[in-house]
């Protein structure tokens, strides 16, 4: 039998990954078809035969994305003895995740499809849902820390959380435009003093 038309072989994990770092490094619709199979090393038609659609492959590379970078940072907000070493580690490996040059700065989840055309549909519905799990996992850490006594018990959890997502997400947009890790840091000290505010110790 002829050889002439079955599908290319390639490795798809190894394919999976090289989109991600399209989509990381260029956003939805930034990412062009042209520009994924290149990465990919893969024609079109054996990118549709394996992912089904430009779609489909965002969001497997989102999930990839989602379980291989950065997952020390939530680990750490987990593993921390106190909610304010929680917080400031997870930000200062924020700041070392972003600011590493060997692979696209900022989140994907951030950053992986904010203009208009992105505005509905599976893609922002996946995309917020992961921020949304991000800022819950944020919350249940602080509300932890009230629970252990570390943090007032009237300390409104959802709006410190949402707080510190906030600074997080803004680390993104920050490496995105060049800042080095020394400036996100920066950032991180900013942040932390207002933990003070926000933990009440800076009345004494």
């Amino acid at each position: 039998m002829s050889e002439r038309g079955r599908p290319r072989t390639f490795d798809r994990t190894t394919a999976l990954r090289c989109a991600m770092q399209v989509f990381w490094a260029r956003g939805y619709e930034g990412a062009s078809m042209s520009d994924l199979t290149a990465a990919m090393g893969i024609n079109s038609p054996s990118l549709y035969a394996a992912f089904g659609s430009k779609e489909a492959l965002f969001l497997e590379a989102t999930d990839l994305y989602s379980r291989t970078e950065g997952a020390d940072i939530w680990l750490a907000l987990e593993e921390a003895p106190t909610a304010r070493l929680a917080i400031e580690q997870f930000l200062r490996l924020t700041a070392k995740a972003y600011a590493q040059t060997d692979r696209p700065q900022g989140c994907l989840i951030a950053l992986g499809a904010l203009h208009q055309d992105s505005s509905r549909g599976a893609i922002c519905d996946d995309l917020r849902r992961r921020r949304g799990e991000n800022h819950s996992a944020l919350r249940k850490r602080l509300e932890r820390g009230v629970a252990e006594g570390e943090l007032p018990a009237d300390l409104d959890c959802g709006a410190a959380a949402t707080f510190y997502a906030t600074v997080q997400h803004g680390m993104s947009i920050q490496a995105r435009d060049g800042a080095s890790h020394s400036a996100l840091l920066a950032t991180v000290a900013g942040a932390m003093a207002a933990w003070q505010v926000m933990a009440g110790t800076d009345r004494a």
